[in-house]
């Protein structure tokens, strides 16, 4: 059983719960989730079965959509609803055009300081595990981008948004950095992921539904080279696949660049591959059964 399944993870549970019950569901020892959902967090969450291991990380790199639900006028601790509340202050008279201009400072390319609560590791530590020790680390900003941030709604204490982002972006920093530009602060109350890469909601399980089917659920599975349908291919000849199967060079054109799929003459995905000043550089080379 080798591919992604796309599950639509419960809040209440962290991203290794899901994987835990889906290795046990299915009964297959090789399971990985792509990209961590917080315990509050719900929606797409996509799961690597098998061979499907060996894209996990080319998966986690894609662009990430979200609807959240922010609460204005409280900060805490772990910038979101399950944190302990560190001051309150006064929420200004909302307007869409006031929150549409704080919007505007976090469109594009900006850079954001990831929380004490998440999984990025310093020093080999993870920060979540420094943050219960009560311990706080300086944490560098990092370059993120916001492809889309539109307002959907909003009452007197609430803003209801949704959020098209790159790898490594936090809603729960957006929240409490829009929170500062708004004068009165703000944490995360509700979040749901729509979309990781090419995978959506309307394609996405119920954990609850997986796990009531166990590997009849195989039907579902999304092949490998179809859960990274948004890179660009390219195929090979026999005698350059030949090559490549061995890591052996394998030379493109100099136009081309970035990530690519790279094929077997037969159509099988072969490699996850850059194209680097006319060659091929590999990631992944990939077995020839691993579809």
């Amino acid at each position: 059983m080798h591919g992604v399944l796309v599950v639509d993870k419960p809040r209440g549970i962290t991203s290794f719960d899901v994987v835990r019950d889906v290795r046990r569901a299915l009964r297959v020892k090789k399971v990985g989730h792509t990209g961590t959902l917080d315990p509050m967090a719900t929606g797409v969450l996509p799961i690597c079965i098998g061979d499907g291991t060996k894209i996990a990380q080319f998966i986690t790199e894609a662009t990430k959509a979200y609807d959240a639900t922010l609460k204005l006028g409280a900060t805490t601790d772990t910038l979101d609803a399950e944190g302990k509340v560190l001051e309150t202050r006064p929420v200004p008279p909302l307007t869409r055009e006031l929150l549409e201009a704080a919007f505007e400072k976090f469109r594009g390319k900006v850079m954001q300081v990831p929380p004490m609560y998440s999984a990025i590791k310093i020093d080999g530590k993870r920060l979540y595990e420094l943050a219960r020790a009560g311990l706080e680390v300086e944490r560098s900003a990092r370059e993120v981008t916001v492809y889309e941030l539109k307002l959907r709604d909003f009452s007197a204490d609430e803003v209801q948004l949704s959020v098209t982002c790159s790898k490594g972006f936090f809603v729960r920093t957006l929240a409490a950095d829009l929170g500062e530009v708004l004068g009165c602060g703000a944490h995360l109350c509700a979040l749901r992921r729509t979309q990781s890469g090419p995978f959506t909601l309307a394609q996405s399980m119920p954990l609850a539904d997986v796990v009531a089917l166990g590997p009849a659920v195989a039907p579902r599975l999304v092949g490998l080279s179809d859960s990274l349908k948004d890179v660009p291919s390219l195929q090979l000849t026999e005698a350059e696949a030949s090559r490549a199967r061995h890591g052996g060079v394998v030379e493109v054109p100099e136009a081309l660049t970035g990530l690519l799929r790279v094929f077997e003459p037969n159509g099988s995905l072969l490699a996850l591959a850059d194209a680097v000043k006319g060659r091929l550089v590999y990631r992944r080379v990939l077995l020839p059964d691993a579809q």
